[in-house]
């Protein structure tokens, strides 16, 4: 391949073999999968518009065939990869682990993280934290522009990969653990709403539109995807990882008290994003070509 596309990137090897990995899956439980055709030809479209973009990016390097390449096509493909799960989960591994979840989540606090966390109920408390769990969108745009900004080419290429890997592991982590989380299985344990000032309902209902309920609660990517973003906000750019920390330590709470994740969901979500460090960047040098830049 990197004979035939010298500007083929460790991140494009990534997707194209993740892509491969959720064809072959799609293929197989197909007669199990209503929207199977659907979700193929989405795959096979997202393969082949990376293709046109790497060479594009090869034959004419231009600011807009940059920007395509580097952000609106990464950006887009890890959502519509997420959207798609909405129509695979449920049908190839039906079983959902949330009461797994809420039996370790009592056994490691001896109570409902969720449940005990009303005691610090209040309508500020939870328009601030829903904010910072809407940071999650935007964190590793803000890096990957900064680092484009200055010029640190080889940062936004490992950064890029390490993130996205991030998604991908824990999109895998949703296929083989599928949880829909606290909000919908001990609701009626909860004793107060949570209703924030004035953005809170609004971000809370268009999230709920966007996503749907993908029985992706275990790990949780908000945890490792953001981790992973302060990772290498302190590596590759530190005034933003000095912006980003305490944004990041409210995300983490957020999830727990908003009652999207159990706490196993999030201790989850931090072995994740160690482990895609870990390995992602072992991963980043063996797919690395010499001419990838």
């Amino acid at each position: 391949m990197h004979k035939v596309f010298p500007a083929v990137m460790p991140v494009d090897i990534l997707t194209f073999g993740f892509l491969a990995f959720l064809f072959a899956v799609t293929a197989f439980f197909m007669k199990q999968i209503p929207n199977a055709v659907f979700i193929l030809v989405m795959y096979a479209v997202l393969s082949a518009v990376l293709l046109l973009l790497i060479y594009l990016r090869a034959k004419n390097n231009n600011r807009i065939i940059r920007l395509a390449y580097d952000i609106v096509f990464p950006v887009i493909t890890v959502f519509l990869i997420f959207d798609s799960l909405g129509g695979l989960i449920r049908y190839i591994n039906p079983r959902t682990y949330d009461p797994l979840l809420i039996r370790l989540d009592y056994l490691l606090f001896g109570r409902y993280p969720t449940v005990a966390l009303e005691s610090l109920t209040h309508p500020v408390i939870t328009e601030f934290l829903q904010l910072a769990y809407l940071s999650y969108y935007f964190l590793p745009v803000i890096l990957g522009a900064a680092l484009k900004l200055k010029g640190k080419d080889d940062a936004f290429n490992k950064s890029l990969f390490l993130i996205v890997l991030c998604f991908y592991l824990s999109y895998i982590g949703y296929i083989l653990f599928p949880a829909i989380g606290p909000r919908y299985t001990i609701n009626h344990l909860q004793n107060i709403e949570l209703h924030g000032i004035f953005l809170r309902d609004i971000i809370d209902n268009t999230l709920n539109a966007l996503e749907g309920t993908k029985r992706d609660a275990f790990p949780s990517g908000h945890t490792a995807v953001t981790l992973v973003v302060l990772y290498l906000a302190y590596r590759f750019q530190k005034p933003l990882y000095n912006i980003f920390l305490p944004v990041v330590l409210a995300l983490l709470v957020s999830t727990v008290y908003l009652r999207y994740h159990y706490a196993v969901d999030v201790i989850g979500g931090v072995l994740l994003a160690v482990f895609t460090v870990y390995a992602g960047e072992r991963c980043y040098d063996c797919l690395s070509f010499p001419s990838s830049s």
